[in-house]
């Protein structure tokens, strides 16, 4: 990546018209749910296009994802964007759900396949009864009503891909059944992401393809994650953070500049929109923020009353 964060002009990010969105999953305790509203406070005076909350297979999250849904709709004002997923739920349950969401005035999904309920890394079977794939899913919702979509899309291909044209393929009718933007799976190597998005070009697929960038809050977890979804993760990323098992200080300060400068060589490369992966947690996500040169309505991260 080229060149410090530190040193590029703080205004960077409102000159390009830098836009961001963020993503929470549904609480699992009361105190979980008191984390996550704060952590909603917290990024919501940044502006987000949107915020998305995911959903468990079969629904197993359906009721916090909806209590989640309603506090960012009702105590924010910003888009909420829910997800939906293919796995353990046949299409009158989807169906069901999308009527459910569209009641509270939910516009916007991001339309999954997900992963087997068996766990990453074992063979996908679709549901019997239920939506084969994420591009039907698509379909299904965009003959519901002109709903906003968002889909995956992944830089390094799919780890069931055989190749990057048959996972291109996929895109490509997801886009064709109606998607308004890919977001894609988390990556460390920008070169990556650049090759990627030519070869989507060059397969006739012009929606944007917006980079998701996870904050990495534990070096470790995150390289383990990374390892089971083929996410290359660069020996320099591992060499920042030799050594800072025991300093959580110094390791979030890092992990922040890391993420800035990734942002920031995407923007010098054309790139204007970014989906934060929060895993609710939303201290490093607004430092991140915070040096790319956004700050949104309140410089403290508390909502106005």
């Amino acid at each position: 990546m080229r060149g410090s964060v530190l040193s590029r002009n703080p205004g960077a990010a409102l000159e390009r018209n830098i836009r961001v969105s963020f993503e929470f999953f549904p609480p699992k305790s009361d105190a979980m749910e008191q984390k996550l509203a704060q952590s909603i406070t917290r990024l919501a005076p940044l502006c987000p296009d949107f915020i998305s909350v995911t959903y468990g297979a079969g629904g197993s999250t359906r009721d916090p994802s909806k209590r989640t849904l309603a506090k960012v709709l009702e105590q924010t004002g910003v888009p909420a964007a829910a997800h939906l997923t293919c796995v353990g739920s046949t299409k009158q349950e989807v169906d069901e759900v999308v009527r459910d969401f569209a009641s509270m005035g939910i516009k916007r999904f991001v339309a999954l396949r997900g992963d087997p309920e068996t766990g990453m890394g074992t063979q996908y079977v679709p549901t019997e009864g239920g939506y084969e794939n994420a591009a039907e899913l698509v379909g299904a919702l965009k003959a519901y009503a002109d709903f906003d979509i968002s889909v995956s899309a992944y830089p390094e291909k799919h780890p069931e891909s055989p190749d990057y044209a048959t996972d291109i393929d996929m895109l490509k009718r997801k886009v064709d059944n109606g998607a308004n933007r890919a977001i894609t799976q988390f990556f460390f190597d920008n070169d990556n992401y650049e090759r990627y998005v030519e070869r989507v070009r060059r397969a006739g697929i012009y929606i944007p393809i917006v980079p998701g960038i996870i904050p990495i809050h534990n070096f470790w977890s995150v390289a383990n994650f990374a390892s089971r979804c083929q996410t290359h993760v660069p020996s320099w990323l591992e060499e920042r953070f030799a050594g800072l098992e025991n300093d959580p200080q110094t390791h979030a300060l890092i992990a922040s500049a890391i993420a800035a400068e990734q942002v920031m060589d995407l923007v010098d490369r054309g790139v204007e929109d970014f989906h934060f992966y929060t895993m609710n947690r939303p201290d490093l996500v607004f430092a991140i923020c915070r040096l790319i040169g956004i700050k949104g309505d309140d410089d403290n991260g508390v909502l106005a009353a």
